[in-house]
């Protein structure tokens, strides 16, 4: 993955957030906490995360309620969910699964399987998202077919500016260094002149600006954070 994961631990109970956060964090994932449903859902609408650890019984209505109702809304139905519950009967596995939920660790659990289970699914969900187009107002992104357009218009690139483009889009809202970028899309192994990521960012700019037809400034989408690197927003600066 070209990013840590970040993975929203929903369960009312402090010692069992803290305890998954140690796991998550010598896994090298980064973590998120809520202790109730209302909570929950503020925190995946606002800063999506990778996946859901979700437990069944929560304050303020239940796991699998709000579990029903991330799967219903297109914002958040694509999102994975690991139910963690005391509940053993299959009826309850059985509720879970038709819901949506991708899969289920009854506690007690331990913090290995729990991270087992979790990148288990994180490749499943990538596998199933990898090649669903990216879309930003008329701007797409077909990974499938490796061609981006603007109001369904080609837009011409080349495969540099193409790689680039691909990690702006499925990294929104972020700033990342010209470091970051240049391992993301070149490789951590190549040499790069010091000014090259800024040269490719450049030339993608370019490409968007020719093909823009809509009035919005596409290429004013990848926007220049002084001194920290690059971040692509559809917030003004």
């Amino acid at each position: 993955m070209s990013k840590e994961p970040t993975i929203l631990i929903v369960d009312d109970e402090p010692a069992i957030r803290d305890m998954i956060g140690i796991a998550l964090d010598t896994a090298g994932f980064n973590s998120l906490e809520a202790e109730s449903a209302l909570e929950a859902h503020v925190n995946i609408v606002d800063k999506r995360p990778d996946l859901v650890l979700l437990d069944w019984m929560l304050p303020g209505g239940s796991g699998i309620e709000l579990a029903r109702r991330l799967k219903r809304e297109e914002l958040t139905a694509d999102i994975p969910i690991i139910m963690l519950t005391a509940k053993t009967s299959e009826d309850n596995k059985v509720q879970g699964l038709d819901v949506g939920v991708d899969d289920y660790v009854t506690k007690p659990f331990s913090p290995r399987e729990l991270i087992a289970r979790i990148k288990a699914v994180l490749r499943r969900s990538t596998g199933n998202l990898r090649d669903k187009p990216i879309r930003v107002f008329d701007l797409e992104l077909d990974p499938g077919s490796h061609r981006v357009t603007i109001d369904e218009k080609a837009v011409d690139m080349g495969p540099t500016e193409y790689r680039l483009l691909h990690f702006f889009m499925t990294h929104p809202e972020k700033v990342f260094s010209r470091d970051h970028i240049q391992d993301q899309v070149w490789g951590a192994n190549v040499y790069l002149e010091e000014r090259t990521v800024d040269v490719h960012i450049g030339r993608l700019r370019k490409a968007l600006t020719a093909a823009s037809s809509s009035g919005i400034n596409y290429a004013g989408l990848i926007q220049t954070v002084r001194g920290a690197g690059y971040r692509f927003s559809t917030k003004p600066q």
